[in-house]
């Protein structure tokens, strides 16, 4: 029997810990790795595994969003059952609120799924960095027959009051779900991890819907998938947790480990761009078989120019996006977005380019991230002098500094009224 399946991604978060990044924009909407976003991520996965009805729950912010999906993933195909449509709330809580919780977000949206009458629903966050076959994790959901799966992945301890812990019997069956504490219970095979909840789940869709109805008439509950609903589950529900580390993409290397990301920090943001520039980076962008989709530009290739001494237009160990021009600059450990220009004498270390930035003469920029439309102007140095960068910019507790992007004019003229 050929399972139907219907997906929400919830890409409605704040990101208030990725600010200034999150300041005109949903945090799904950041930009990562010099021509995507960050919800590109979880919307290939889904596409890549089969999956093509997805609603995409927005909230916070999203005008961003919005026209992202609009320029990559509009999906105008022949069958009804392929969308990926985005939903704002739909205020139907008593109060007509916006999104109260995750559990919530879904609620408002429990029309959608009775229509659709799928077998099963996902339920994906659109704020990580990963890949993963999410068709491996339904085969689990199937296998075990279970009402609710939870993808999880073991964590260091200290990092237990940032993720929901899950503990499991050996079976990998929920004994409990501890929602962002301190001393959560260690794996059995290794006390100084934990398994952390991915924030991804899978559920048969007549014990969500019921959930749901009941959660949602109860005036003590948060909303919320991690704090109400899974814990309600674990004596109730057949419960399992799915261990991302066996999952496997299609087209890589056999012993190539599971790579997730949260990127909810300026310096874990930061830390996984730099995943990218490496000799064999630890996300592959490349393979064929489980390509990363995104919007698709009119952009011309990226370009080096001059090959004066001391005017060498160069790139080492980076990414450089369409329609860049590196006009005797030079660039290293570095992730350049789409459209940037980086002049003569240039130069930007271990530093993250957003769209359209223009890096003026024999400037210099060093563990930076620029937002997009940036203009750094002749001579001008960031992230070289630590007591000047934190009076005029943002900087990480790690020591990135920050630099709020400008807005660019939308060209109106061609509109007719």
């Amino acid at each position: 029997m050929q399972l139907r399946v219907l997906a929400f991604v919830l890409a409605g978060g704040k990101g208030t810990r990725l600010y200034p990044l999150t300041k005109e924009r949903a945090k799904p909407a950041v930009p990562f790795g010099g021509q995507y976003r960050i919800v590109d991520f979880v919307l290939s996965n889904l596409v890549n595994s089969g999956i093509y009805s997805s609603y995409v729950l927005i909230q916070f912010k999203s005008q961003s969003l919005l026209q992202h999906l609009r320029d990559g993933w509009e999906v105008n195909g022949l069958l009804k059952s392929h969308f990926i449509i985005p939903v704002p709330a739909q205020m139907r809580s008593t109060e007509e609120t916006w999104y109260r919780g995750t559990a919530d977000a879904i609620y408002q949206n429990i029309n959608l799924i009775e229509q659709a009458d799928p077998h099963v629903v996902v339920v994906f966050g659109a704020d990580h960095i990963y890949r993963m076959n999410v068709r491996d994790m339904i085969d689990y959901h199937e296998k075990k027959r279970a009402q609710v799966t939870i993808a999880a992945i073991p964590l260091h301890k200290e990092m237990s009051r940032e993720f929901g812990a899950i503990e499991v019997n050996p079976d990998y069956s929920v004994r409990a779900f501890h929602e962002k504490k301190e001393n959560v219970p260690p794996m059995p095979e290794d006390p100084s991890m934990f398994l952390a909840s991915m924030g991804n789940y899978v559920f048969s869709t007549g014990l969500l819907l019921r959930e749901l109805y009941a959660d949602a008439a109860r005036e003590d509950s948060a909303h919320d998938f991690g704090r109400d609903i899974l814990p309600r589950l674990v004596s109730r529900g057949d419960m399992y947790a799915y261990d991302f580390r066996t999952n496997k993409i299609p087209g890589d290397p056999p012993n190539s480990e599971a790579y997730w990301r949260d990127v909810g920090t300026l310096d874990a943001y930061y830390d996984a761009s730099m995943d990218l520039r490496t000799i064999t980076p630890k996300l592959n962008l490349y393979n064929r078989q489980w390509p990363l989709r995104t919007a698709v530009y009119d952009d011309p290739p990226a370009k080096f120019i001059f090959d004066d001494e001391g005017r060498r237009g160069q790139a080492i160990d980076s990414i450089v996006g369409n329609g860049s021009i590196l006009s005797g600059a030079m660039v290293k450990n570095s992730v350049i977005g789409r459209g940037c220009r980086i002049h003569t004498g240039a130069v930007v270390e271990d530093s993250i380019l957003f769209d359209n930035c223009d890096i003026g003469r024999y400037a210099k920029v060093k563990r930076a991230i620029l937002d997009k439309n940036h203009h750094v102007a002749e001579n001008e140095t960031i992230g070289h002098d630590p007591v000047s960068d934190r009076q005029l910019y943002h900087v990480s507790e790690a020591g990135v500094v920050v630099v709020e992007g400008r807005r660019s004019r939308v060209d109106i003229s061609s509109v007719s009224l």
